[in-house]
């Protein structure tokens, strides 16, 4: 499947819990972490045209089931990490950098406006395709142009007239089309304004289960409310099911408390839906990707 010239890393079966931030997932067919972009280029047009593709960041907002995932998952997180100041206040960022590291670098070069990011924890490519957001900051309003890639390995760019963005949503103009990278642009801070990325973070710190495996907000706010509020009014902080528990520190989060299987995790996420449907009529939606194999 992969020619010769193919400079990147293949396995076979790999453990999805390996790279997802609840620690849970069965295996992968295949699993490719290119070398680079121009690698990332040839992988993809030696792929079948029927292979499904499944792309992974930090897997951070994803739930893989226990029987895994059909087909090649590319992992972006260590090979497109290209990150440049253009002029002004321009950034141009390949997605496999972290959100992170995006406002970290947006604030040693004095730009405003980027510290949510830091509130993210995911890659760029992730914040893309699903509008992440935090401390009342969004990705997509920074957004000036994104360079994408299709099945053929042929890359180009698109302006964001071309999509429909909304809350946590974002919907291509093409299918099987992936984000590679995008130019953001944030306005030059004052002399006088300081970055907010340490007060952020120890907010985030302060509210949220940061020492134990989780993908951080498990459901979408539903309008004029909160998914938190909701969940926790239902009595469930603290509930179990095996090893998953809905954190006693931030209801809108599950955590693994060690041997949780993916299953015990979506089957909290019904238990939760059902509760609130039952007690508020509200259908929560899930923000966090479930994919993947029953066992």
């Amino acid at each position: 499947m992969t020619p010769d010239l193919l400079r990147g890393e293949l396995r076979g079966a790999e453990p999805m819990a390996r790279h997802t931030s609840w620690r849970v997932g069965g295996p992968a067919d295949r699993f490719y972490r290119p070398a680079d972009l121009d690698d990332l280029v040839e992988f993809l047009s030696s792929l079948a045209p029927d292979e499904p593709v499944f792309w992974l960041g930090l897997g951070s907002n994803l739930l893989v089931r226990d029987g895994g995932l059909e087909g090649t998952v590319i992992s972006t997180q260590s090979a497109l990490t290209g990150i440049t100041r253009c002029e002004g206040g321009l950034v141009e960022v390949e997605s496999g950098v972290s959100c992170a590291k995006l406002a970290r670098r947006c604030s040693r070069w004095g730009l405003a406006e980027a510290d949510f990011f830091a509130g993210i924890p995911g890659t760029t490519g992730g914040a893309l395709a699903m509008n992440a957001g935090a401390f009342g900051g969004e990705t997509w309003r920074h957004v000036v142009a994104i360079r994408v890639v299709n099945r053929s390995g042929v890359m180009r760019w698109r302006e964001p007239r071309e999509y429909r963005v909304g809350y946590r949503t974002v919907i291509s103009p093409q299918k099987d089309e992936w984000f590679v990278a995008a130019r953001f642009e944030f306005p030059v801070a004052r002399p006088d304004e300081t970055s907010e990325i340490k007060t952020l973070l120890a907010k985030r710190s302060a509210t949220q289960p940061l020492g134990v495996p989780s993908c951080g907000s498990v459901f979408r706010n539903p309008a004029g409310d909160h998914a938190a509020r909701l969940i926790e009014a239902c009595g469930l902080k603290g509930l179990r099911i095996g090893g998953a528990e809905v954190s006693a520190k931030h209801a809108n989060f599950i955590v693994n408390l060690g041997g949780a299987t993916a299953a015990d995790i979506e089957a909290l996420i019904r238990r939760i839906q059902n509760a609130v449907r039952s007690q508020f009529d509200i259908d929560l939606e899930p923000e966090v990707r479930i994919v993947g194999r029953s066992e």
